[in-house]
């Protein structure tokens, strides 16, 4: 079986084009903001990819950096100045936060208009009610890649593993709405191997790394791995790439999968709030 790695960065660049395309097309210069609280070296790291890709498609990048012992209530202040600067398009926060931090609060002190995370309790709800002004973009990222593939999902059984807020539980949720017979695996699920080896599709997204392996899944399975840890200070996916690709007929890798995908996704939602700014 040839195996096709998907080359998620190759993907990136084609949508980037098309994003710098339409910034040009703008009466202004968009602004995305990245908060950032406290000092972990792997978000730090996500903060500095998303600035460095922004700027290259003509968005202009603003730091937004803070202290791990920052309040809500300084970090809500904050986050309201920053919704008021001019040409502000999209606001996102580098989660988790620390653990003293109302982090629903502050989620829902970000203006729902650049909410382009999709994080902010009425952006959830208009997203589940089918009527979302954006996409989560790690969600959108994984369907993106399984319909360049899989054009028409209808009755595909996809089975997704985890149940997270920003990938399991959306993306579940956009694969049912395009047809697909999805199945959730989470950790009350009996007989996950089982359901697994059923999959014509697996989505996973648990942050554990190298969990899925070849025998639990049937050959010529697509796999898409938007789970990531790290281990020897490498990042990581769910999937043990190694062991899975000889069977998979359609792999992401990890790093350089659905990451570089997520960050093109979270752009063009950027994109579309300045869009609608001067509808």
């Amino acid at each position: 079986m040839q195996t096709k790695i998907i080359d998620g960065k190759k993907i990136r660049d084609e949508l980037l084009q098309e994003i710098k395309n339409d910034v040009e097309k703008l009466p202004f210069v968009p602004v995305f903001c990245d908060i950032l609280v406290g000092d972990d070296p792997v978000s730090a790291s996500y903060v500095r990819i998303k600035a460095k890709t922004a700027e290259s498609v003509g968005i202009k990048f603003r730091t937004a950096e803070f202290p791990t012992s920052v309040t809500t209530e300084e970090l809500i202040t904050e986050i309201e100045a920053l919704n008021r600067v001019p040409h502000m398009c999209g606001i996102i926060i580098q989660l988790p936060l620390p653990s003293h931090i109302d982090t629903p609060r502050v989620l829902d002190a970000i203006d729902p208009s650049v909410d382009v995370d999709c994080l902010h309790s009425l952006s959830r709800k208009k997203f589940y009610e089918n009527t979302p002004t954006y996409l989560y973009p790690t969600a959108r990222s994984c369907v993106y890649l399984i319909e360049k593939y899989i054009p028409v999902l209808k009755d595909t059984h996809v089975v997704v593993v985890g149940q997270g807020v920003l990938v399991g539980k959306p993306v579940a949720h956009m694969l049912h709405s395009l047809g697909a017979n999805v199945s959730v695996i989470d950790s009350t699920t009996e007989n996950p191997h089982d359901i697994l080896r059923s999959a014509q599709v697996v989505v996973s997204a648990i942050g554990k790394g190298k969990y899925i392996t070849k025998d639990m899944l049937t050959p010529g399975v697509m796999v898409i791995d938007a789970g990531t840890s790290e281990e020897g200070g490498s990042i990581i996916g769910d999937v043990d790439f190694e062991d899975v690709l000889p069977i998979a007929s359609c792999i992401t890798p990890t790093p350089g999968g659905v990451g570089p995908v997520t960050v093109a996704m979270l752009l063009s939602n950027v994109v579309l709030s300045a869009q609608k700014k001067y509808e």
